[in-house]
Order: structure tokens, then C-alpha cells, then sequence
């Protein structure tokens, strides 16, 4: 696979030395076990995959290349680039600006916008309607687009299946970047529908069977389904794809379940079923997979409490953060300094969705296990920073170091 040209702040001597010898143990990535990391008392459970995955590694390359390749223009982020507020405050502070937030709320007014100015297209992707607002300025979005490739991959495979027929079913947050470029580039080529959980897929089958009367479809999805969409005709060949960041294993519940509706309103048989629901299980992205089956390896081992390591509106993460809740307290930080004290942290609360406190978060347990994981968009370097501060605070560093030393 590519390397990119990162800047090395983000890489980490420890969790790079971790990654290759884990690698070059596994070539085929059928080992999703923990990296166990005994720091005198302190015992670190390190999850086999987490951290940068390719499209976010090809997006800061893309990104940082295109501040310094136009010195004295001014550059703009059409939103921010990955979920991570680390990358985003250091592009900043190159004088990089944002022109919207992840909302799609403008932070600026098209009209600042000249031909001159350089815009770097998210690794989410963006819509089709605007690449059109700036080739109408004059810019060319694909010059310096980041948009990851594994999402191109599932636009490219709801285009094919859309001109075959079928109507396109969205997993994913409606509001979040990636799933209106995804919706947007879907629903030029067919009928399209946003589903954000099994809950909507379900009410949404009802309308498949025709359960519900049609004309209540459109307050239940409103916002969230093509233009012109008729739900008596457009809901007979139906794909599923999803948004990238995803829960995997829900995208595939919600596409086997439809396709099991499905069946049962229509009957086909074995030969015929893909005339109904048409195959989209290669559109998942691997990173998403890997990260996630990583964590339910280190699921597999005993801990005290679990820490994800990301930004708060990241997707990705937060479904790191679902699956370890089920199983031990869990604390979700964006960075080292979210642990305030041996008794005091500051985390995210994905229920609330409020930045909170928490006391006595650290058992006085000795060995003190503690499962670590971050989202796709979180650099090496802030995982062993958090890997730092643990030991800094449970007066482990020296052994930590110790550690570090054996995988050098």
C-alpha cells in the first residue's frame, strides 16, 4: 500500500515500532488481538488496528502540499478535512479557512471567493451541487480534492447498480458530510433514500409492503430521500450502501434485512433474487472493518475501563466508543490533556453529546488494565502522548519507557 509524506509530528517512534512488528506477523490481518503492554503497574491493552487509515493519510498529504505549493494565495478547507481537531487547528494556523462547518452552515460568503483562491474538497467528498458553485467561481474542486478512495468506491458502485435499475439505500448519518456527498452523487443517477438506523430501515420495509400508506413516507423521511421519489414504484429493486464510518456490522444487519423483506414480499427465487436487491458487500471500507474487529479482539481481554482516543464529531470513533461500552466503563477523549489528574478526566458523552467530567475514573487496582483505541482520524503521536500521561499519572514512566525500549 502507498505511504504518504505526513508531517512526522504526527507519527509516533512506539506505536509505528508496534504497527510494523505486528504487521510483519500478520501479512494477512487475521489476528485481531491486542498488543498487551506491561508498564509496571500500569497494563496497556493496545488494539491491533486504530489510527490513520489511508484516505486520512492521502488527505494530509494533499492538504499540507497544497499550502505549499501557493505561497501568497489564500487557501480555503470547504469543510473541515478529517474529524480530527488537532490536523484541522494545524492547517489553521498555516492560514488555511474554513468556508463551511461540518453542518453545511457557511462560515464565510460564496461571494469572498475568487478564481484565484485555492479550495481543498474534504476527505468526506462533497456534493455535486457544490463542485458546481466553484467551477462557477472559477475553481477547479479536483485539483486539490482529498475526497478518500474507499468512498469514491461506494459513489462508483451506487452509480453502476443505480443505472441497473435500482434504487439506492443510504446507511448513514443524514446531516454528516460524507452522506450528503454520498446522497448527492446517488441520487444523479437514481432514486435515493437515507436510513440513519435499523429503526428507520424497519419503518421504511413497511412502506416495501406497503404496511404504511405511502403519503406518511414523506413526513417519516422528509429531508432524507431524492427528488420526485415515488414510494409505491421506487422501492422494488433496492442496494444498500453505506457511510464509510459506519457501524460495519449494522450496515450488513440493515442490508441483510431488507433483502430478507424483500423475499418475503416478493418471492423470488434463488435465481432471480437479484432482480430485487442487487449485491453491495464489497462497499465496505476496510478500515472501518479493521478498526472495529480490532476492537472486539481487545473486547476478548479483561480491563478495567477502555479509552478512545478521537475527535467528538467523528463517526468512526464514536461506533469505537459503542462497542466498548457494551462491555467496561469507557471514556472517549480527544486528546492527553482530557486527563486531567489521576481522579479527574474530561471526555465526551456520546448519549448527551456534552463534554463532561468524571472523579475517581482509575480503579486502585494493581496491575491497572486499561484497553486503548482511536478513530481513523487520530495521529499516532496523540496515542502515545494518552500512553504517556497514564503513566505519568499512575507513576509507571519509567517502566513505559522500558517497554518502548523493547520495540525499538
Amino acid at each position: 500500500m502507498k505511504s504518504f509524506d505526513v508531517p512526522v509530528h504526527y507519527r509516533s517512534t512506539l506505536v509505528t515500532a508496534i504497527k510494523q512488528k505486528r504487521k510483519a506477523a500478520d501479512k494477512m490481518k487475521k489476528d485481531f488481538s491486542p498488543t498487551i503492554l506491561e508498564a509496571g503497574a500500569l497494563h496497556i491493552v493496545l488494539a491491533r488496528h486504530f489510527g490513520f487509515c489511508y484516505g486520512v493519510e492521502n488527505a494530509i498529504e494533499i492538504a499540507f502540499r497544497a499550502v505549499t505549493e501557493n505561497p501568497g494565495k489564500r487557501v480555503f478547507l470547504l469543510s473541515e478535512m478529517i474529524h480530527n481537531p488537532g490536523v484541522n487547528a494545524d492547517l489553521q494556523n498555516l492560514g488555511v479557512k474554513f468556508i463551511m462547518d461540518t453542518k453545511g452552515n457557511m462560515l464565510m460568503a460564496w461571494d469572498e471567493l475568487t478564481s484565484d483562491d485555492i479550495v481543498i474538497i474534504p476527505a468526506f467528498g462533497t456534493t455535486l451541487e457544490l463542485e458546481k458553485t466553484l467551477r462557477d467561481k472559477g475553481i477547479e474542486p479536483s485539483r486539490y480534492e482529498t475526497t478518500c478512495p474507499f468512498v469514491e468506491k461506494v459513489w462508483n458502485r451506487a452509480e453502476k447498480i443505480g443505472k441497473d435499475g435500482y434504487t439506492i439505500i443510504v446507511h448513514g448519518k443524514p446531516n454528516h458530510e460524507e452522506t450528503r456527498a454520498t446522497f448527492s452523487h446517488s441520487q444523479a443517477n437514481t432514486h435515493t433514500v437515507v436510513v440513519k438506523d435499523m429503526e428507520q430501515t424497519e419503518r421504511l420495509a413497511k412502506y416495501i409492503t406497503g404496511e404504511l400508506p405511502a403519503e406518511q413516507f414523506y413526513t417519516d423521511f422528509k429531508g432524507q430521500y431524492s427528488e420526485g421519489f415515488d414510494v409505491t414504484n421506487d422501492l422494488q429493486r433496492i442496494g444498500v450502501v453505506n457511510q464509510t464510518t459506519m457501524l460495519a456490522s449494522e450496515t450488513q444487519g440493515i442490508a441483510d434485512y431488507l433483502r430478507q423483506v424483500m423475499i418475503d414480499h416478493y418471492k423470488p427465487t434463488t435465481e432471480t433474487i437479484s432482480n430485487y436487491v442487487a449485491d453491495t458487500r464489497d462497499t465496505l471500507c476496510y478500515a472501518t472493518n479493521d478498526n472495529q474487529s480490532a476492537v472486539q479482539g481487545m473486547l476478548d481481554k479483561d480491563a478495567d475501563l477502555a479509552i478512545v482516543i478521537g475527535g467528538y464529531n467523528s463517526s468512526n470513533t464514536s461506533h469505537l466508543v459503542e462497542l466498548c461500552e457494551l462491555k467496561l466503563p469507557t471514556f472517549f477523549i480527544k486528546d492527553e490533556h482530557c486527563l486531567i489528574s489521576d481522579t479527574l478526566i474530561k471526555h465526551f458523552d456520546l448519549h448527551t453529546h456534552t463534554e463532561v467530567e468524571t472523579n475517581n475514573y482509575l480503579p486502585n487496582k494493581s496491575p491497572l488494565r486499561i484497553m486503548i483505541t482511536s478513530g481513523a482520524s487520530c495521529p499516532d503521536a496523540l496515542v502515545e502522548r494518552v500512553m504517556e500521561r497514564l503513566a505519568e499519572l499512575t507513576s509507571n514512566s519509567e517502566a513505559l519507557a522500558t517497554v518502548a525500549a523493547t520495540w525499538a
